[in-house]
């Protein structure tokens, strides 16, 4: 057991912390985030110095089954360690998954039981499991006990606000051999609406003496300091403040320095280049569009709706990079530096 004064001394978000044997070379993890944290996404964040990235959800049943899209999500290059998260509902799939992943690379495996999305909790994955510990452990032991490499948890609190059992399951996982669980602020039925609770997270805290994570809300290096106060968590874990910028988990970590307006732009360039090649012009076209997005969120803001809509609409790559480009060196990037970490 962990007691609270024992993490009365926020962790330095810069240093190292172990799990399971394995050491993560800072406290800021990028998060699995479907449709986001992909290969080329993963590389960027972690050459800029993310303590640790996971990557998107990987259906277990589908990698079993030997899906393109599960393999193309298992897929890594250049990062150590290299974390698998995987999402099912039924143990002997979970187990088989994790069997692949660790053959294939995987030092630790991740297990999702916080996704909220209605196309993952309808097949009773992801936060779903929440609502039946009994069967979650189930998943937990049998993915424990397929593989040799350490198994971490992610969830959130609970359901709804009348089922927090985060630290119910938190116990139990850690007494099957989970390694470091992290906690979004939020339950299901939250979505990501209103504010995640950091204090709630505490409660898990309080019952293991695993690595915990704590997750939701962090844009900011005041954010991270805050959740990791109230929270008693020896990590943060960063989702959406990173998109559009994904250097940011190592800004918060010490290990890079905001991009001026010039480099903003050449990553911009690299990482539309990288997915275009990662997935074919194509689909890789397709897939880009919501980086782009991002990117001129954070960094055009001056954008016309009918400027942005004909660079998100245009199906000409050179087009689509240099439209980008120029409207982010009109912006300079001044919107953004009040939100830079």
């Amino acid at each position: 057991m962990c007691p609270k004064d024992n993490h009365l001394q926020i962790p330095d978000l810069s240093s190292p912390f172990r799990v399971g044997g394995l050491s993560f070379r800072n406290r800021v993890v990028l998060a699995p985030m479907s449709g986001v944290t992909d290969l080329p996404f993963r590389q960027l964040a972690w050459r800029f110095g993310a303590g640790l990235v996971v990557t998107e959800m990987v259906a277990s049943r589908e990698l079993v089954g030997n899906a393109s899209e599960s393999w193309a999500r298992l897929k890594n290059s250049g990062i150590d360690p290299h974390m698998v998260q995987l999402a099912g509902r039924e143990a002997h799939w979970m187990a088989e998954a994790a069997k692949i992943a660790a053959g294939n690379g995987a030092d630790v495996i991740d297990i999702n039981m916080g996704c909220p999305a209605k196309k993952v909790t309808g097949g009773y994955s992801g936060s779903a499991l929440m609502r039946d510990p009994d069967h979650a452990l189930l998943l937990i032991e049998a993915t424990v006990n397929a593989v040799d490499v350490p198994v971490t948890l992610k969830m959130r609190l609970g359901w709804d606000e009348n089922s927090i059992n985060a630290p119910e399951i938190a116990k139990r996982a850690e007494e099957a051999g989970v390694k470091m669980i992290t906690i979004h602020g939020r339950t299901r039925m939250q979505f990501y609406n209103g504010s995640a609770d950091w204090d709630a997270i505490r409660t898990v805290r309080d019952v293991i003496s695993v690595p915990l994570v704590a997750n939701g809300d962090v844009a900011t290096s005041a954010d991270a300091e805050e959740i990791l106060r109230r929270s008693g968590a020896d990590a943060v874990m960063i989702g959406r403040s990173s998109q559009g910028r994904p250097w940011h988990a190592g800004v918060l970590s010490g290990a890079a320095r905001h991009p001026d307006i010039a480099g903003i732009q050449g990553i911009v360039a690299e990482h539309y280049g990288m997915m275009l090649e990662f997935y074919g012009v194509d689909i890789g076209l397709r897939h880009a569009r919501k980086h782009i997005a991002w990117y001129l969120d954070r960094f055009a803001r001056h954008l016309s709706p009918p400027a942005k809509a004909a660079i998100m609409t245009s199906t000409d790559p050179k087009a689509v990079l240099a439209q980008t480009v120029a409207a982010i060196a009109a912006g300079s990037g001044r919107e953004e530096e009040k939100d830079a970490a």
